[in-house]
């Protein structure tokens, strides 16, 4: 087993391998030169959680501190912590970005090539390959061309790329977007810049949320924390699906309830209907939260400002937008967004044949039609990307005993039904998904290729359902000596 990527989901993954198989051997490929994914990467002010920690949290690993909407910091400590004390730090291989995995039915393994960190060429084989490097690209964020960028004398920064030691305190500073980045932003560089800015084309749907879960603060008085944490932990999944569900089915009455709460939380007759009136139905993009509303209170002393309109030009000093008024700035954020990139960009060749990622369908949301002894790991985008981490380790687990007990060394979806027809990925309607999803692999109309963003659902399914179903294939039996651990060698 080869795992690529020592993110959250990497790291959940190693220890529900190692969990099932005690004595199956893996190694763990990570592009840089330390874990923790997007927790590691990301160090902008006042990064945390866009999803609560009872299921942003692994299944099996209570999250025991009270913050429940968490900084990065204290999350990447608990997946470092997970993989120390599970003994997984010593089966990451850091400065492997893997970069093509071709596989080969009449050897029934994959030979992996990663490039190394000094320029080299690694290159391991492996039985089953678990791609866990998530859909962003870490080495660029997305980054339109404003006219004038190079005439701007203050400092321009993308989050993705922060620099260490930034000196903010009593600028001026305009945040440029309205995604979770941007409302994470604003209010932590209220805290000392002079005067922040919130410039958006268009406005987002924001709710607040507490940042420490009321049922989790009264369980724990009374209760350890391996029982309070699934009770809320189970709480919060249903809540979740309720108000999606609520959404998709009655979206006006969800955005009068949104909208009563920006308007309690902001100044009497404060301008809601331009800015906090988003043009879409809730959850066609990826809703935001703030936990105890701390967007809303720096506007509110007047920290923090939010201006709807569009740029013009950058000058000198600032910006200058379509509707004739300028932004002052010492600093300028481009919190505009993120590119996706399918797989960390690998390619996959099958048997000599290139694989060609937009031909290809999903199964189950974790594997791909075609495409031998692979899986890959990728959360639902309406609720936290762990719960269908787990899910889709335990699928794997499952997978694999199953082809020990039987002794298959291959298994493959493929598509039986010719009545299956295809549908893009991800049914969302935000820019970075829009710009991205013609490389990605579709969905179908049917189980099970179709992609359900329902964990109540996914989980009877995939802990429960046939693992032969007429879909996945299987080769076999044939006799099969154990393996060693992942041969590597360099070239």
């Amino acid at each position: 087993m080869l795992i690529v990527g020592a993110g959250l989901s990497g790291v959940g993954a190693a220890h529900h391998l190692q969990e099932a198989f005690p004595g199956r051997s893996y190694a763990i490929l990570e592009a840089r030169d330390g874990l923790g994914g997007t927790w590691d990467l990301f160090r902008y002010p006042g990064i945390r959680s866009d999803s609560d920690m009872h299921t942003l949290g692994y299944r099996f690993r209570p999250w025991t501190r009270t913050r429940t909407i968490s900084d990065g910091d204290s999350i990447l400590e608990y997946v470092r912590e997970t993989a120390r004390e599970s003994g997984i730090e010593s089966r990451i291989r850091y400065r492997r970005r893997v970069v093509r995995a071709e596989w080969s039915s009449a050897d029934s393994s994959w030979t992996v090539e990663a490039e190394t960190g000094d320029g080299g060429t690694t290159r391991v084989t492996c039985g089953y390959l678990w791609v866990c490097s998530g859909y962003y690209r870490y080495d660029e964020g997305y980054a339109p061309e404003f006219p004038g960028r190079d005439r701007f004398r203050g400092e321009i920064v993308h989050p993705q790329h922060w620099p260490a030691g930034l000196d903010y305190a009593g600028k001026r500073v305009v945040v440029i977007g309205s995604g979770a980045t941007a409302v994470t932003l604003v209010p932590a560089l209220a805290e000392r810049a002079a005067q922040v800015t919130m410039l958006q084309r268009s406005p987002t749907y924001i709710a607040s949320l507490p940042a420490e879960d009321p049922l989790a603060t009264a369980l724990r008085r009374f209760l350890p924390d391996r029982f309070v944490y699934p009770v809320v932990r189970w709480k919060n999944v249903l809540l979740q699906t309720f108000f999606y569900q609520l959404s998709r089915r009655r979206p006006e009455a969800v955005k009068r309830f949104i909208r009563r709460g920006v308007e309690r939380a902001l100044p009497p007759g404060y301008d809601v209907e331009r800015h906090f009136k988003p043009r879409y139905d809730p959850w066609d993009q990826r809703m935001c939260l703030v936990p105890n509303g701390d967007l809303f209170e720096a506007i509110r002393e007047g920290r923090a400002s939010v201006v709807t309109d569009t740029i013009a030009t950058f000058d000198e000093t600032g910006i200058e937008l379509d509707s004739g008024e300028r932004l002052e700035a010492d600093l300028i954020v481009t919190a505009t967004g993120l590119n996706l990139l399918f797989l960390g960009g690998m390619e996959l060749v099958v048997d000599g044949r290139p694989v060609e990622l937009p031909k290809t369908m999903t199964y189950k949301g974790m594997m791909l039609s075609g495409v031998p002894n692979c899986a890959f790991t990728v959360g639902y985008t309406n609720a936290s990307w762990t719960l269908k981490a787990d899910l889709t380790s335990e699928y794997v687990c499952r997978l694999l005993a199953h082809m020990d007990a039987h002794g298959y060394v291959k298994s493959v979806p493929e598509i039986a039904d010719p009545s299956v027809t295809e549908a893009p990925l991800l049914d969302f309607t935000s820019g970075y998904v829009l710009r991205s999803l013609d490389r990605f692999p579709k969905q179908g109309s049917k189980e099970p290729w179709k992609l359900r963003q329902n964990y109540v659902l996914d989980r009877r399914a995939i802990r429960h359902g046939p693992l032969e179903d007429g879909s996945m294939r299987f080769s076999g039996p044939v006799a099969r000596e154990g393996r060693d651990e992942p041969a590597l060698a360099s070239a």
